[in-house]
């Protein structure tokens, strides 16, 4: 019966639901997780690398992870082709806000404008929804640090701490049980390990499985650092973090 209602994005089901948006849905459950987690001295991404092959040129720029400004990253779960569009029309809004203000865009308006872009390819005939998950990891004077998650159909929310992606239900529970509020950003940065460790199904975490992000605040020069960590320096955080990222029935 749905196969007369999923041909087409803007033709509802006889259960109100769009179909063709639960299927970018099911693109991004198919992809590599990408987590983040809040700090009360900043935040951490941290994204699984889909290593498709040994003979592939391994580039220094991040597949999952991307600078948006000087106060923002973000991290990507689905198809990279359409976050390409989506990052791109992000950094160009941020750019027109602060030539025109004279300061980094608020974290949740950059969010909304760019919700508000992919909504509207759920409300037209010859378009497709983005088939893309974000995490934006962000900072600004209004509200200090802030993680937003926005989905295909243009819905976002504020989170102390989320993921997406394949094994995003797995990393949930576990965030849910263990994260608190007053945890500091190497807290942090342990958590996000041992997460990532323990679903993942990978023996052990390198540089080549996973990219990490850090966003704090430089105290000296009185300025934020978004930081897309570079893989000797992940390699860095994973043996500082190796013992906590093994999962419990490896250490028994």
């Amino acid at each position: 019966m749905s196969r007369s209602y999923d041909s087409r994005t803007t033709i509802f089901s006889p259960e109100g639901r769009l179909y063709q948006v639960e299927y970018a849905l099911e693109a991004i459950n198919h992809a590599g997780v990408a987590l983040g987690i809040v700090a009360k001295d900043g935040i951490v991404l941290a994204a699984e690398k889909k290593v498709t092959s040994k003979l592939l040129e391994q580039e220094e720029s991040a597949e999952k992870l991307y600078h948006i400004g000087d106060n923002m990253v973000c991290a990507v779960a689905g198809l990279t082709a359409d976050a390409n569009i989506l990052i791109n029309y992000a950094r160009r809004v941020g750019q027109q806000y602060l030539q025109t203000f004279n300061e980094e865009m608020p974290c949740e308006q950059l969010v909304r404008r760019v919700c508000d872009l992919k909504q509207g390819y759920t409300q037209y005939g010859g378009l497709r929804p983005f088939g893309v998950s974000f995490l934006y990891a962000g900072w600004d004077h209004i509200h200090g640090y802030q993680l937003f998650q926005s989905n295909p159909s243009g819905n976002y929310g504020n989170w102390q701490a989320n993921s997406i992606g394949g094994n995003s239900t797995s990393i949930q529970s576990l965030m849910r049980q263990e994260y608190k509020e007053d945890i500091t950003l190497e807290e942090a940065s342990a958590m996000a390990v041992k997460f990532l460790g323990e679903t993942l199904d990978n023996n052990s975490l390198t540089d080549e499985k996973i990219e990490f992000a850090t966003i704090s605040k430089d105290e000296e020069k009185k300025r934020m650092v978004c930081k897309i960590l570079r893989p000797k320096e992940i390699n860095e955080v994973l043996t500082k973090y190796q013992s906590d990222a093994q999962p419990q029935s490896q250490r028994a």
